[in-house]
């Protein structure tokens, strides 16, 4: 493209064209996204909780709370998947960004009631 003259100024065949989508597909594509958000963000809540288990900061009932509360939030991810038609294997992110984004992250304080 001519960089030189402004795209209202360039022929038809130059500009930019607009996006013709579905909107079934792009509803379907947001939500792929949604899922992956909340998927990762259970993953990195998973792997801080591991953490904590193991550095033994947590008593045995924390331990238990908090088990049971991933789980949970596990299956409800699952109900939901399945309710809008969405499949696990449409979500998976790479290893590494999980990795990346976990690496140096501040425990998460849990308070009396969570």
């Amino acid at each position: 493209m001519n960089r030189s003259m402004p795209a209202r100024l360039l022929p038809d065949e130059n500009r930019l064209r607009r996006l013709d989508a579905d909107p079934e597909e792009l509803s379907r594509g947001l939500g792929r996204l949604v899922f992956a958000v909340l998927e990762l963000l259970r993953e990195l809540l998973e792997r801080q909780a591991v953490r904590r288990v193991e550095a033994g900061s947590l008593t045995s009932e924390e331990v238990e709370r908090l088990g049971l509360a991933l789980l949970a939030l596990k299956e409800r991810l699952a109900e939901l998947r399945d309710a809008f038609g969405i499949h696990e294997e449409d979500l998976q992110l790479p290893a590494d960004l999980v990795d990346a984004l976990t690496e140096g992250a501040s425990p998460i304080e849990l308070d009396e009631e969570g």
